[in-house]
């Protein structure tokens, strides 16, 4: 579905990136991670790294985003899609509790990094018609209590997403977000860490999807490859919920 395809994925070092990583790797595309960690050998060798990249950045750093999409073009000359998954949901503070430097990160890491991806991608994307996909959340639709700036930035980029694909549907360039519930991550676990109710959080997630238990990162990389594949050319401005329908009507999780 995506051979031949140049695909960006922030953040796929772990949780929801790695397994779309690994998803657009087995859909035929050549993958190129940009994270803030190294990637451990065993990811390295399941990447088959002859073809595909990995960047060590600092999203939050316009310079160094900048250098990591010349040595892309520089190695590859094209990029197909952006998928703009990097983000961070600490802390899980309601908003007075919140300190600046805490309310600066979030939003620097979960939607600054968009902007530069696009100013440095854009031009790129136009060229091969290409597309953005942004990992949203279900809480930027619903909301969710404690947790007010994560809640926030993910409501931004459900509105980010509309407005880009307005923007740049004259390019050709479709973009659209994909909006899990709970997912087995690294990411959740520190969250669940945070609450004051640790033993029974995990019961309470597994309940939270009708569908069934909290999944792997997995379910949502299936959904990610049809979005980036021409399957969805006619889908733009699009935040797909990949929830396990965790956001339909009234529920007893007891």
């Amino acid at each position: 579905m995506l051979k031949n395809k140049i695909v960006v994925v922030t953040g796929g070092g772990d949780g929801i990136g790695w397994e779309c990583a690994k998803a657009y790797v087995r859909a035929g595309a050549t993958v190129c991670i940009i994270d803030k960690n190294p990637l451990p050998d065993e990811k390295l060798d399941a990447l088959t790294l002859t073809e595909n990249l990995v960047l060590i950045c600092n999203l939050t750093n316009e310079t160094a985003v900048a250098a990591a999409f010349n040595s892309i073009i520089k190695k590859y000359g094209q990029i197909d899609a952006i998928h703009n998954n990097a983000a961070i949901a600490h802390p899980s503070k309601t908003l007075d509790e919140t300190s600046n430097t805490e309310w600066d990160l979030l939003m620097d890491v979960n939607l600054k990094s968009i902007l530069y991806t696009t100013r440095y991608g854009i031009a790129h994307l136009k060229k091969s018609e290409g597309c953005i996909l942004n990992t949203s959340s279900m809480v930027g639709s619903i909301g969710q209590d404690n947790h007010a700036v994560y809640v926030a930035t993910k409501g931004a980029i459900n509105a980010l997403t509309k407005a880009m694909a307005l923007d740049y549907a004259p390019f050709k360039i479709r973009v659209n977000a994909v909006s899990p519930a709970a997912v087995n991550t690294p990411t959740l676990k520190a969250w669940s860490e945070e609450q004051p109710n640790q033993n029974e959080i995990e019961t309470y997630l597994n309940k939270l999807q009708p569908l069934g238990n909290m999944p792997e990162g997995d379910v949502i990389a299936d959904s990610c490859v049809f979005l980036l594949s021409n399957a969805a050319r006619f889908i733009t401005g699009t935040i797909l919920p990949v929830s396990g329908g965790a956001e339909l009507g009234y529920r007893t999780l007891i």
